[in-house]
């Protein structure tokens, strides 16, 4: 079983200045800060380019059946600002899924404001398809949404 949902966000400010959070290792420190009643403890590992790794520690019962996963950066993009990371531990794998992806790209709108556009891919066995139901956005529209508030707030 194969499935996505995104969500986008538009931000008052350039693409350039947005992926100086979402392309850096700024990101793991911003999730750490935004999804506080989400995720526990974000243990990072590498240059933010790809081969880096984020353990993710989450809050008991937020996720059903998920206590931690490890992701790794498979695509840092900064011409056309996309990343990307993959789990390859724990997490969403022991639930049958056989790829978790969550892909990021802010997209110019004009020189002033750009699009955030937050992606879930995923695939999982046919035997483990209710699990589906465990897949959510809303985390990583949390994210964009205190990452615009914070560049609105440093922009001002």
């Amino acid at each position: 079983m194969h499935g996505q949902v995104s969500n986008e966000l538009e931000v008052d400010v350039p693409a350039s200045k947005v992926w100086e959070i979402y392309g850096t290792t700024k990101l793991p420190q911003l999730i750490q800060e935004a999804l506080k009643d989400f995720v526990e403890k974000v243990e990072f590992v590498g240059d933010g380019g790809v081969g880096s790794t984020v353990k993710l520690v989450f809050v008991p019962g937020v996720i059903p059946g998920i206590t931690w996963y490890k992701e790794k950066y498979t695509k840092v993009d900064n011409e056309n600002r996309v990343k990307e990371t993959e789990d390859v531990e724990g997490g969403y794998l022991d639930l049958g899924f056989t790829l978790y992806r969550v892909r990021f790209e802010i997209t110019e709108k004009d020189k002033f404001s750009s699009i955030i556009k937050s992606t879930v891919e995923y695939d999982l066995k046919d035997e483990a398809a209710a699990n589906a139901s465990i897949i959510s956005i809303a985390p990583y529209a949390k994210l964009a949404q205190a990452a615009k508030e914070q560049l609105i707030k440093t922009k001002a």
